[in-house]
C-alpha cells in the first residue's frame, strides 16, 4: 500500500540514538552506527522521532510500504515489557530493600496496553501504559493529555543507580516546581527522556555524588537541566554540572531556566 513512513538520510545521520529512543513502537535501531528503519510495519507514520533528531536527518515520504501493524507493535511492546520488569524488579528491590512504590521500573506509553506484574505486590509498583480519554465531570470539562514519563521511580534520592531506561538515556534533571510553573512540560522536556526530579531546598542532600553514578556508570547520551529562576535552584544545577565534571565523560548538556509566572527565561 501506498503510505506516510519516515525516511532516513543516513548522510545526514550522525548516530546519536535519539530517534530509537523517541520511536514508541520500536520501528527504528541503530545499525552500523546509523539509524535505521528496521520494521515498515512497526512505523506508525506520526513522527515522534521528527522532533528529537538534532541533524535533520529525517522526513516523511509517500512510498509504497507494509501497513502499521498494531497488534504486533503490542505484541513486542508486551515482550518488552516482560524483560524491563524482570531487570526492574531485581534493581529496584536490590537498591530500595524491596519497597513497593519505588521499584524501578518503565513506562511504555501506548494506549491499550496493561502488564501486570508477575510478583503481585502493591498496585503502585504495576509497570503500565497508560490510555487517557476525555470525559466531563458535572460542570467541568476536561481534556487528558498523553503522559510521556517513561519511568518509575522520577526523584533522585531514589532512582536506582543502575536502571536499565538509563542505557542510551536522554537525560532531564529538573527542580520540582518546574512542571508546575511550565504548562507543556510533559510535551517539551520529558517527551523522549528519562525524569529525575529534585529540590535542593528540601532534600538535606548532596545530588552531586548520586548524579556522577549514574552519568558514570551508565550510557547517558545527553543532558537537559531545568530549573525555577529562584536562587535555591542554583544546588540542582551546580550538582549536576559538578557531577558531568567528575564522571569524566564528554556529554552534551544545556540548562533551562523558568520563571515563576510559566516562561522560559532566554540566555
Amino acid at each position: 500500500m501506498i503510505r506516510k513512513i519516515i525516511h532516513i538520510d543516513t548522510e545526514k545521520c550522525n548516530g546519536c540514538g535519539l530517534c530509537a529512543s523517541a520511536c514508541q513502537e520500536g520501528a527504528i535501531g541503530i545499525v552500523d552506527g546509523k539509524a535505521t528503519l528496521l520494521r515498515e510495519d512497526y512505523c506508525d507514520g506520526l513522527g515522534n522521532c521528527l522532533p528529537v533528531c538534532p541533524t535533520d536527518a529525517i522526513s516523511f515520504v509517500e512510498r509504497e510500504a507494509a501497513a502499521f501493524d498494531e497488534e504486533a507493535v503490542k505484541r513486542a511492546m508486551e515482550q518488552k515489557i516482560e524483560t524491563i520488569d524482570e531487570h526492574a524488579v531485581a534493581a529496584g528491590e536490590q537498591a530500595q530493600h524491596g519497597c513497593p512504590g519505588s521499584m524501578a521500573k518503565r513506562l511504555l506509553q501506548k494506549a491499550g496496553l496493561e502488564k501486570r506484574p508477575a510478583h503481585g505486590g502493591c498496585p503502585g509498583s504495576m509497570a503500565r501504559t497508560l490510555a487517557h480519554e476525555t470525559h466531563t465531570e458535572t460542570s467541568l470539562h476536561r481534556e487528558e493529555g498523553t503522559s510521556r514519563l517513561q519511568q518509575w521511580p522520577v526523584q533522585i534520592k531514589l532512582v536506582p543507580v543502575h536502571a536499565p531506561y538509563f542505557d542510551g538515556a536522554r537525560l532531564l534533571i529538573a527542580a520540582d516546581c518546574t512542571a508546575y510553573a511550565y504548562a507543556s512540560f510533559h510535551e517539551d522536556f520529558i517527551k523522549g527522556r528519562i525524569t529525575l526530579i529534585g529540590c535542593p531546598k528540601l532534600d538535606d542532600v548532596d545530588y552531586s555524588e548520586k548524579l556522577t553514578e549514574i552519568i558514570r556508570d551508565n550510557d547517558i547520551k545527553n543532558v537537559t537541566i531545568v530549573r525555577m529562576e529562584v536562587p535555591c535552584c542554583g544546588g540542582l544545577e551546580r550538582a549536576t554540572v559538578e557531577a558531568l565534571k567528575v564522571s569524566g565523560k564528554m556529554i552534551p548538556w544545556q540548562v533551562v531556566t523558568i520563571s515563576t509566572d510559566g516562561k522560559i527565561l532566554e540566555d
